[in-house]
């Protein structure tokens, strides 16, 4: 009898769904223990939800900011037409509704993908069960909801269970006026006056988003400026825009506390100073979802802040116990999770695997203009890390932008001296998030300046403006070596 190897995955969102494939398709026995819903929080209170919501954003802000110099006229029934009112608005509540339903599609697809690939889907809780056993096998005990258990035996155990909400103690929220991301798609309606605590990746595409769909927005931030960890040129583009809309940023700003005080939200700062909306937005970063897992008795090492430590093909301490996505504390990507759950499979079951690489991971913040990034960054070069050449050319100056009216924006390419090669790059658009795709390819496979420059771009298009870059990178390569 041919023995079939058994792959315990105890969450399902893309860390584990992506392993539950990869795993199915090499023939191992899979069983994935979940207890919301395939796709995790990315699909269904993170990555999916957000998105959606930004989309409808995103048709407010490209409408907005370009509807009069484009010569688009919209009037209200109120004569006469030249003093007619702009007259664009959004229901909220149908947004979220669509949101929801967006999510819990996404969620069933991907559990049909799943079964149909025969793998078992669990619905529990599981933590590991003690150390390795003699055999090197691993026990799985699954709580349901009821309170039954059931034990599972495997011979590789993958660690998917994601992140939560970090809460502030004198900020909790309460899911009517103080919210956390997972909490704002229970709105029926579009909040008048929006405090949003946290200036990061999350907060500041949350503020951006309420600010388009027409909420008055305040962005408390504790640092010298809002994306901190983003390229600064890339971050204070978005910034102006911000205040150039509207938004009041408030930097160098700490929240102690927020506290519901009728219909209103009262949100203390650390200098003594009170500010008030009608609601709050908690995004001061994420937990992992690391706790009561056994993973200590079963030798699985942890980090200070509670992430799981993992080697770059995403085992972890414990012999036969690996780890992908949120809970490692890598990259807080859906597609970094996957690529570690695709990993760790293929590493378990003997398969052809290269170790994770995150200096060819592409990222992209959900702003307008969005601010997409891959490779080596700008602190990369100033600190000293990486030697390289900058060259940044602002959007302004392509035709295609002129056209569509994009006035904020840029491309950035680095690349190393002498060779030409690419290692990184910036850029801040619309849609950035496809227009970083032909640079992520190039730092991917070395590809240098010169080799971007001579390949085709159609004219007139924003992607020109990547070529044009590594045209002038090529070029002052060409006349440094003259």
């Amino acid at each position: 009898m041919e023995y079939v190897t058994r792959i315990v995955i105890i969450g399902g969102g893309p860390g584990g769904y992506e392993a539950a494939l990869v795993a199915a398709q090499l023939g191992a026995e899979v069983t994935v223990v979940d207890c919301d819903g395939l796709g995790g929080a990315s699909v269904l209170t993170d990555c999916v939800p957000s998105k959606t919501l930004i989309a409808t954003a995103e048709v407010m802000t490209t409408f907005d900011s370009s509807y009069e110099e484009l010569g688009i006229i919209v009037a209200d029934d109120t004569p006469p037409l030249e003093q007619a009112a702009r007259v664009v608005g959004v229901d909220l509540g149908k947004v979220n509704r669509r949101v929801k339903r967006l999510a819990l599609a996404q969620s069933h697809d991907i559990t049909a993908s799943v079964t149909r690939a025969g793998a078992r889907v669990l619905r529990g809780r599981g933590r590991l069960a003690g150390m390795q056993s003699l055999d090197g096998s691993r026990k799985v005990v699954v709580s349901a909801a009821d309170g039954t258990e059931e034990t599972l035996t495997a011979d590789a155990v993958l660690l998917a269970t994601g992140a939560h909400p970090r809460e502030l103690p004198d900020a909790q929220p309460d899911g009517e006026r103080i919210l956390n991301w997972t909490q704002v798609y229970d709105l029926g309606e579009l909040p008048e006056e929006l405090i949003v605590v946290g200036s990061g990746v999350t907060g500041a595409e949350f503020a951006g988003a309420y600010q388009a769909l027409g909420s008055k927005v305040t962005l408390v931030s504790s640092r010298e400026r809002v994306l901190p960890g983003e390229d600064p040129d890339a971050a204070a583009v978005l910034e102006d825009v911000f205040r150039r809309r509207g938004m009041n940023v408030m930097a160098r700003s700490r929240a102690e506390s927020a506290k519901r005080v009728g219909d209103r939200v009262e949100v203390t700062l650390s200098d003594g100073r009170v500010i008030t909306g009608s609601h709050c937005l908690m995004a001061v970063g994420a937990i992992p979802n690391s706790e009561g897992m056994g993973l200590e008795e079963a030798g699985v090492k942890v980090r200070e802040s509670g992430h799981i430590w993992t080697d770059k093909v995403s085992r972890t301490t414990a012999p036969g116990v690996y780890a992908a996505g949120d809970v490692t504390g890598v990259f807080a990507l859906a597609s970094v999770a996957a690529m570690q759950g695709r990993i760790a499979m293929y590493h378990f079951l003997g398969d052809a695997v290269a170790p994770l690489n995150l200096k060819t991971v592409s990222s992209n913040v959900f702003t307008d203009p969005e601010i997409a990034t891959v490779g080596y960054s700008q602190a990369d070069v100033d600190g000293g890390k990486i030697d390289a050449r900058v060259v940044k050319l602002p959007l302004l100056r392509n035709p295609r932008a002129k056209m569509q009216g994009i006035r904020d924006g840029f491309v950035k390419i680095f690349c190393r001296p002498g060779t030409g090669i690419v290692v990184g790059g910036v850029v801040v658009a619309p849609r950035a998030s496809e227009l970083i795709h032909p640079i992520s390819i190039a730092v991917d496979n070395n590809l240098t300046v010169e080799q971007i420059a001579n390949a085709f771009t159609v004219y007139p298009s924003l992607s020109g403006s990547i070529a044009e870059v590594a045209r002038q990178l090529h070029t002052r390569k060409t006349a440094g070596d003259a």
